[in-house]
């Protein structure tokens, strides 16, 4: 009976993320919290034989990737490898199959079944993301507690500005509506600061 338990305790040390800090800035700070806005570039290999799947420079004009920590927009493990992170500092992850792409894989990125990942991810800027406090006070112009599409309108070209990238005017409208469509539940045409808050489940 000792064989299966110590095999067990071996698996259950496995299914963790394993983080290497390869440079570390001095100050460190902000650290990267769930809910904030990063930027990164990272590379992504297989554990099984080293051969490289991903490479962030490679893609979208070698720009850097935008995502939201800790919503699921990447893999649960590269949510849990990027927590309290700086600008600046560079890490080696081993990201175990059931906190990747687990026994389906992922063909379509080569990915094979129970395939652990090894990423190598380098954090360029930690912003407050979207769905915070301070955003929806910064969107909500008038002060009324609710964002209207005037106002999430204006926020989304200042945005597009700031990020400087030519986009079709279409876009604009399509993501405007796709704001509408995702987040304003009742229907009112107004986002409420409750239906804006993406992680209000997480702490029910």
């Amino acid at each position: 009976l000792a064989a299966p338990a110590r095999a067990e305790g071996s698996t259950a040390a496995a299914e963790e993320v394993q983080i290497e800090v390869l440079h570390l800035p001095e100050p460190c700070s902000p650290k990267s919290k769930k809910g904030d806005l990063l930027n990164a570039h990272y590379d992504g290999f297989l554990a099984s034989d080293g051969s490289k799947f991903y490479c962030s420079r490679t893609q979208n004009e070698g720009h850097p990737k935008w995502f939201v920590l800790g919503v699921g927009q990447v893999i649960k493990g590269l949510d849990i490898a990027m927590m309290n992170m700086c600008p600046g500092e560079k890490r080696k992850v081993t990201i175990p199959p059931s906190l990747a792409y687990g026994q389906q894989g992922y063909a379509q990125g080569k990915i094979p079944p129970n395939a652990t990942l090894i990423f190598e991810i380098e954090l360029y800027a930690v912003n407050k993301g979207p769905r915070s406090v301070e955003a929806f006070n910064q969107i909500d112009k008038d002060g009324d507690k609710k964002l209207s599409e005037l106002e999430i309108s204006q926020y989304l070209k200042e945005e597009f500005a700031r990020d400087g990238k030519k986009r079709h005017p279409s876009a604009h409208n399509e993501i405007l509506a796709d704001i509408f469509k995702k987040n304003d539940h009742d229907g009112d045409g107004f986002i409420s600061a409750k239906e804006y808050n993406v992680y209000q489940h997480d702490e029910l």
